[in-house]
């Protein structure tokens, strides 16, 4: 009975071995890092699943008894923040890389590993393919004509070469994860006839993406194609645009609560409270009552959907498009009587810029002072088509009366403890500078602090983009300039 428990247990051990075991090894010449891992690459971070250290001859043997996933993986230096390269786990659980200290995939080899061989004689074809494109770049700059056209025409040989060479190879090995990666992640080609190709290439740009693959979230190129989509290609779109071609692609990850917190987590804290893209705000909230309180979230707390409609109402007042909170403000003078006050709507002139700033800030003064030159320049000439209702963002009174009276600030001055609303939550000031400029009907048009040179251009296109403000007739605000201002 002993002998027949002991030979079980031996067979057992050893069909486990067999089927779970892994060794990986990696031969880099010249090593000095004392230790290596091997990580998954999930978002623009990695996940570390082995290590080993440096045997004698730069050799590190990553062993084990586990099956590895199909997908591609980082061997990592010993920062654990650096990948030396990426190779795949496919064909085999056992093999070996080779290559020099930085690991170029021109020179690496593999034994063990079509898979991998496939893998580097792309990627090693592709940066030799780069090299040469570059150089041919540079002839392409000679004074000497006929330097031009040889090296214009070698680009086009190399591009149709390289085309045919990538078409061969995914085609022929597209049974490897890697090959699949990259057929999977081509855009489609706008067709012939197509007017708008930017518009086609946006619209289909997920189309060979198969969103339902899981494993998608550990590979570098779908966390790339992600960022590229939302930061790169609409990085310059409007509000509304963001909006349309995001909707392309969570429409069709709505149900899969992984793959909705995959995007989610990584989009959503770029757009909030952005301070320097114009909208991004917008399409923030836009988000929020899109996804997260229609409950197509599934992964986010009641806690978390309840903060973000809080922070959603609260952003609304200040988006571009909303109508501006009138405040009323006591000026240099201080007056307790509201009577006094003044009215950051009710000027002649079709816009009104809402400046709040801070006298002990130097990024304040210097943007003050350029936007006194402004004021005063389009003043003397008669043309001014703005009026500036500078708020003092400083609680210490006298210190802001002064600097107004000593640089002499020729904008509508108020600040102090004397006003209607709480300005910081109307117009979700949170810090200083901040501008704030409102149209003809006090709407919000703009939400960031632009550069003093950019206030005309800005509001040059916006006429364009709206020509009814540009012969906009008297507004009720300008009817009621001097009407009796109530707080």
């Amino acid at each position: 009975m002993k002998k027949t428990l002991t030979l079980f247990c031996f067979f057992i051990l050893a069909l486990t071995a067999r089927s779970q075991s892994y060794e990986i090894t990696f031969v880099i010449d010249q090593a000095e890092e004392p230790m290596l891992y091997i990580a998954q690459h999930h978002r623009d971070q990695f996940v570390v699943l082995d290590s080993a250290r440096m045997q004698k001859g730069g050799r590190y043997v990553f062993k084990g008894n586990r099956k590895w996933d199909r997908g591609i993986y980082a061997l990592l230096d010993s920062s654990k923040k650096s990948s030396l390269t990426d190779f795949t786990i496919d064909d085999s659980q056992k093999f070996t890389i080779s290559g020099d200290a930085d690991m170029i995939a021109e020179n690496i080899t593999v034994k063990g590993s079509d898979a991998n061989t496939r893998m580097f004689e792309y990627v090693g074809r592709n940066n030799v393919a780069r090299a040469r494109a570059r150089n041919l770049e540079k002839e392409k700059k000679s004074s000497d004509p006929a330097v031009r056209e040889k090296a214009e025409a070698a680009l086009n040989a190399l591009s149709d070469e390289m085309i045919a060479f990538e078409a061969e190879m995914t085609k022929k090995y597209s049974n490897y994860r890697f090959f699949e990666l990259q057929k999977m992640f081509n855009v489609p080609e706008a067709p012939e006839g197509v007017a708008d190709k930017g518009v086609y290439y946006r619209s289909h740009y997920w189309d060979n993406v198969n969103l339902k693959d899981h494993s998608l979230v550990y590979t570098p190129e779908f966390f790339n194609k992600m960022n590229y989509y939302f930061f790169g290609i609409l990085y310059h779109a409007d509000a509304d645009t963001i909006c349309h071609y995001a909707d392309l692609v969570l429409h069709r990850i709505e149900d899969d609560t992984l793959m909705m917190r995959y995007f989610m987590d990584f989009i959503m804290p770029r757009y909030y409270r952005s301070t320097k893209n114009i909208g991004w705000d917008q399409v923030w909230c836009y988000l929020v009552r899109q996804y997260y309180l229609t409950g197509k979230c599934g992964f986010a707390t009641a806690g978390e959907i309840s903060n973000k409609k809080q922070t959603c109402e609260f952003l609304e007042k200040s988006l571009i498009g909303a109508w501006g909170i009138e405040l009323f403000m006591a000026d240099t003078n201080q007056s307790n009587n509201s009577e006094d006050w003044i009215s950051s709507h009710r000027f002649p002139e079709k816009y009104v810029i809402l400046w709040f700033w801070d006298p002990d800030c130097h990024h304040c003064q210097e943007q003050t002072a350029t936007l006194i030159t402004l004021y005063d320049s389009l003043s003397a000439a008669g043309n001014r088509p703005f009026e500036v209702y500078a708020v003092g963002y400083e609680s210490d009174v006298q210190k802001w009366k002064n600097y107004v009276k000593k640089h002499k600030l020729p904008f509508v001055n108020v600040g102090g403890p004397n006003v209607n609303v709480d300005y910081q939550e109307a117009y979700n000031i949170h810090g200083a500078p901040t501008m704030i400029i409102l149209n003809a009907d006090r709407q919000i048009i703009m939400n960031k602090t632009l550069p003093t040179d950019s206030i005309l251009p800005f509001l040059e296109q916006y006429e364009k983009l709206h020509p009814e403000q540009a012969n906009r007739p008297p507004s009720k605000w300008q009817r009621m300039a001097n009407a009796p201002i109530r707080k």
